[in-house]
């Protein structure tokens, strides 16, 4: 009797521990962690033939980070190509496919950052470099700054040898309708609530219709992490407004101790609660998850008002997708390569 129990105890410990080991082998197997914007993002809304087409596109530029990283490349090497891709698609806010500003300019912002250094760059109010990840990279590496604006953070890019464009190289007739919609929407909504005779406001948020950013998280092979970010801002904005974007800390974040995170949302709030440097400190300070972490800081923005989300990967291989609207594109691959792709909730 006492043979029988211990071999069935035995068992059972060897069930468990393949059932452990079999977890821990489907965690920690991400390397390329990809978003397009976090929203009102709803399947009843979506064609068949849109739905397909984000897909298409959502696993090209994954493919081509993930390439990067099967080649030996690094993390910084992996995201901006994959941001790239994603700059040069007109379905995305972000780059070819910017929103518009209120005076009916494209106005683009993007950062990256190296978790291995923590070294960062970041661009913020261009209007012809056609590939503002790159520009922040350049900052990056090529001068002693972190951030720099409009025209010269584009005088800067021209001379580090990046593609300049013609602005008009950005317009797309889809955002200059949305923009149009915006107009026509904020305008009534300001009249109606007495906005612009009201101390303190600016304007009317429609939360909606306005929201929209690109950006990579990636793990290499030598272990080291990078993030990038990219975006068009918001559709209507006024005054040379910045979001979290290009703010490291805020939109941007990687660290080598820790994880590298994207934001994508209404970035007022997002910059307010430091979001993706925060979700990092809850991880080396209170040994969170990056699940839980990304929660977290996600709950505070909703808890503040604001919506969105963002994607992290941790120096682990772990990932986390946490949104708070009711869908955000975004997508991962393994280290095997397997791709993963999702749209709503």
């Amino acid at each position: 009797m006492k043979r029988g129990f211990c071999y069935l105890l035995l068992a059972c410990c060897l069930m468990m521990s393949r059932n452990i080991a079999s977890a821990q082998k489907k965690a920690g197997q991400y390397v390329l962690v990809i978003h397009g914007g976090a929203g009102t993002i709803l399947k009843k809304n979506m064609s068949p033939e849109m739905e397909e087409a984000y897909k298409v596109s959502l696993k090209r530029a994954l493919e081509k980070g993930y390439g990067v990283l099967q080649s030996g490349g690094s993390s910084l090497d992996a995201v901006e190509a994959t941001v790239r891709v994603l700059e040069d698609d007109s379905l995305f806010n972000a780059g070819k496919g910017a929103v518009f500003t209120h005076d009916g300019r494209n106005e683009l912002d993007a950062a990256i950052m190296n978790g291995k250094t923590r070294a960062a760059g970041a661009v913020a109010g261009v209007t012809v470099i056609k590939n503002p990840v790159s520009a922040a990279r350049a900052v990056m590496e090529k001068s002693e700054h972190v951030m720099m604006i409009g025209p010269g953070a584009e005088k800067f890019a021209k001379e580090a040898g990046l593609e300049i464009v013609d602005p008009s190289y950005f317009r797309t007739e889809s955002r200059w309708k949305g923009l149009q919609k915006a107009l026509k929407e904020d305008s009534l909504a300001a009249a109606k609530s007495n906005a612009y005779t009201n101390p303190g406001k600016f304007g009317i948020i429609n939360k909606d219709n306005k929201f929209g950013t690109v950006g990579a998280v990636a793990l290499d092979k030598q272990g080291n992490l990078a993030a990038a970010t990219s975006t068009g801002g918001m559709t209507n904005k006024k005054y040379g407004r910045v979001g979290d974007s290009p703010i490291i800390g805020a939109g941007t974040y990687a660290n080598n101790n820790t994880v590298a995170v994207s934001c994508t949302g209404w970035g007022e709030y997002y910059i307010r609660n430091v979001v993706a440097y925060d979700l990092s400190a809850l991880m080396e300070y209170k040994g969170l998850s990056v699940q839980d972490a990304g929660k977290t800081v996600i709950k505070k923005v909703g808890d503040m008002g604001g919506d969105g989300g963002l994607i992290a990967l941790d120096k682990n291989g772990n990932m986390a997708m946490p949104f708070n609207t009711e869908g955000m594109y975004r997508g991962a691959v393994t280290k095997d390569g397997k791709i993963e792709i999702y749209i709503y909730k």
